[in-house]
This record gives C-alpha cells, structure tokens and sequence, in this order.
C-alpha cells in the first residue's frame, strides 16, 4: 500500500494537511536527510532515511524526544508523526524550530543536562507510596540506534553493564582481553544511579534559539550520567564553560577520567564499526593507555 503512494501523499494523510510545500530549508547529515515544509497548522520539520533500518532508528529517537520533553528540564523538538516510505525506509516529522549553532547558550545547556541527569534519581527520592514514577533500572523501552541506525541492547538491567562485541580486528580483541579483567576496578565505591541521557550529545546535535538551548537526534537509555560526557567532549566538543556549568552542580567522582577513556573507547568503536577503520587508530591508543 505505501508503495503506491507518493512521499507527499503519505506525508499530507499522516498530518491531516492540505498544505504541503517545502520551504527551502534543509538540513541533515551523514545519516538523515532533512527539509522543512509549510503545512496548514504552521511549520513541520521531516527527516528521512531510505534504509530498512530507518524505522527502529526514528522509533528509538521518538520515544527519546518523548522522554526528554517529559522532563521539562532541556527543549528538544516535539515528534509529530513517524511514516513508513514508499520502497522501504521510514521519515519522522518533527515540529520545526527555527535554530543556529551553539553561542550564547553553552552554559546553559551544561545545566540544564545536569538537571536532566538528577531527574530520575529526583522521582525516586520524591516517591512515597503508589506505582513508582521514576525508573530504578539500566535500559530502555525500545531498542536505540547509536550513530546511525546499528541497533544496540536496551534490555532493562538491575545492573549497569558493558557490552562487548568482536569487532574482527585482531589486536583489538587482544587488547579487550586484558581491559575486560580492568573495567571493575575502574567503578570500585562507585554507586551509580539510571539517569536518562541523551546518549549522543556531541556538538553537532545542539543548537540554540532564541529561548535557550536545544538537543535533538537523541539516542536515549537510563544510563550513567558519566556516560553522556564522554562523547560531548569529542568530535570538536563543547565549550569549557558547558563542562563547568554542569559539575557544578554534579561534580566528579574519583576516576572520572579514567572512565571517560573508557566512554570513549565506547565510541571510537561504534565509528569503526559504522564509518569504517579511519576510526582505529584512535580507538588503539585509548585501549592501549587504559591497559596500562
């Protein structure tokens, strides 16, 4: 059925709309494409993706938005609709926010990414009685994409595990062998509490607009809220006064750094495994220097 039908067609049903008309502005990346369009209730922002995985990827990032919005503590777009594509692939249709590059608002974001961190741990503390309004365990309720659309494990877990996966290089494996026996010492007297995160919040997902900053493209789970800086400190990274502004209100605990590197690791692996062995020799040295 979707097949028969045009991309507009399909976009006009799903939004009730008989306006449709794009208006010159695109976005996107390596991953998504992206274009706004004028509808009869104002401006809608759609990405698109033609690959057979698109929709658990856009599934992943709308329940991500859902969550985030939910906590009134960061703006994100506001998910509208989620479509399947003619011949495969899937589009999300987002509310469209007029936004450039990070300035003025670094420091803002640093907060309010803390504030979004202490919120889980806030409702439980706040809880009395009742169904429990906070989550007391590791995951998520959909499967995430990180990076693209590579599915990762968001099995719900009473613990906060490490994922290992055999990424066929064998001096890597070499290395995961001995790091695998170091990675509990590196979370010895830490006691660590599921905080939703944004789960990919480097530079390129965040912006600002007149109110304030914004996060977008999430890859959302409960996780450690250490995590979250890992790759915000990558990729070009943040300004100081964002890393500031957030651990002044959740500072370091000791062996931050090192588990940082760990983070890292994390994400140099995804890269090589999604974009290919340009990503190597970064994910080696780091290896290297948490074996030592």
């Amino acid at each position: 059925m979707v097949a028969s039908l045009k991309m507009d067609d399909i976009l006009k049903e799903a939004l009730s709309t008989l306006t449709l008309i794009p208006t010159g502005k695109r976005g996107g990346g390596c991953i998504n494409e992206g274009e706004a369009y004028l509808v009869d209730s104002g401006t809608v922002f759609v990405k698109r993706n033609k690959k057979s995985q698109a929709r658990l990827m856009f599934d992943g990032e709308l329940e991500g938005l859902r969550a985030i919005a939910a906590t009134r503590t960061v703006r994100v777009p506001q998910p509208v609709a989620l479509v399947d594509t003619p011949r495969g692939g899937a589009a999300l249709v987002l509310e469209y926010v007029d936004m450039c590059g990070l300035r003025g608002s670094s420091r803002q974001l640093g907060e309010s990414l803390a504030r979004l961190h202490l919120h889980n741990a806030g409702l439980g503390e706040a809880f009395r009685g009742g169904a429990p309004a906070h989550e007391a365990r590791f995951g998520f309720h959909v499967p995430r994409a990180a990076c693209g659309y590579l599915p990762l494990d968001n099995t719900w877990s009473d613990d906060w595990p490490m994922i290992e996966k055999d990424y066929g290089d064998r001096e890597a494996l070499e290395l995961w062998s001995e790091l695998q026996l170091k990675v509990p010492s590196f979370f010895k007297d830490l006691e660590i509490k599921p905080a939703l995160l944004h789960g990919d919040l480097w530079g390129g997902n965040a912006a600002e607009n007149v109110e304030g900053p914004v996060i977008f493209d999430p890859a959302s789970f409960y996780g450690h809220h250490e995590f979250e800086l890992s790759i915000s400190a990558m990729f070009g990274g943040f300004p100081t006064n964002f890393f500031s502004a957030y651990h002044k209100i959740i500072p370091k605990a000791p062996g931050f750094d090192t588990r940082q590197k760990l983070y890292q690791l994390f994400h140099y692996l995804n890269h090589w495994n999604h974009f290919g062995a340009s990503y190597r020799g970064s994910t080696i040295s780091i290896m290297k220097s948490l074996v030592k």
